[in-house]
């Protein structure tokens, strides 16, 4: 049977059983819900950067850039971190690079296996469970935490997902972490926008008046849609 794991940070990763897994990066807020709103909403591509040098060189040969630091918007960006901004702009067709603090390091800390790596959010999250269940591969969930540190928003949407796949029946897991990820999602279902005033990262958003884009990251199958990161670029699985 298919086992299901949990990761609650990208310093965490275990490379040994990469190859058997197929892993989803979770980065709720904001950036893998902001990618998947891109691919959602027509962008052709989406290439992650870890390092903002690297960028430049982007920024240098023409492509669109989507970055931001501690949340902030890169200075030579196009675009920050925020989904909205991929619905307030007609990007169909383009392919930009993107870097943020958390969500692409974690792409590329996958990215040096050979797992097929899936970008998940709370508004994909029918589509890319759906999905799961059809392969044959076992699921890690990666979250990407902050600066390597564990983030409460990013667990409790494994917890979702965790739920999802357990109920289908197609996977066992003896992972402790998700088991801790499923305890957090009982209690924060209830009422989740409720439940993460209490993040980190939801107080320094409203801080920087970042926090318009909550309720649509916490709002389930907004983008029914399924990115898949291969050959170094995010696209929508066809």
């Amino acid at each position: 049977m298919k086992t299901l794991e949990v990761i609650f940070s990208p310093d965490l990763y275990n490379y040994g059983h990469n190859d058997e897994h197929q892993v989803v990066v979770l980065d709720i807020l904001r950036a893998t819900t902001a990618m998947t709103t891109a691919i959602y909403t027509g962008v052709k591509g989406i290439i992650p950067v870890a390092e903002i040098e690297e960028l430049k060189r982007f920024k240098e040969n023409g492509y669109l850039i989507a970055s931001e630091r501690e949340g902030i918007k890169v200075d030579f960006a196009d675009f920050g971190n925020s989904p909205l901004s991929f619905i307030e702009n007609d990007l169909s067709g383009k392919t930009i690079a993107y870097s943020t603090t958390n969500g692409t390091i974690a792409i590329e800390k996958v990215s040096e296996s050979n797992s097929r790596i899936l970008i998940g959010a709370y508004t994909n999250i029918s589509v890319i469970c759906e999905y799961l269940k059809t392969q044959d591969e076992s699921v890690v969930l990666l979250c990407s935490g902050w600066k390597g540190k564990f983030s409460l928003e990013d667990a409790i949407i494994a917890g979702a997902y965790c739920e999802r796949l357990l109920e289908s029946g197609d996977y066992t897991t003896d992972c402790d972490s998700v088991h801790a990820a499923m305890d957090l999602w009982s209690i924060a279902k209830k009422d989740i926008l409720g439940y993460v005033e209490k993040c980190s990262h939801r107080k320094r958003l409203r801080k920087l008046e970042l926090d318009d884009v909550i309720e649509y990251c916490f709002t389930a199958d907004k983008t029914p849609v399924i990115p898949i990161f291969k050959d170094g670029m995010i696209q929508k699985q066809q």
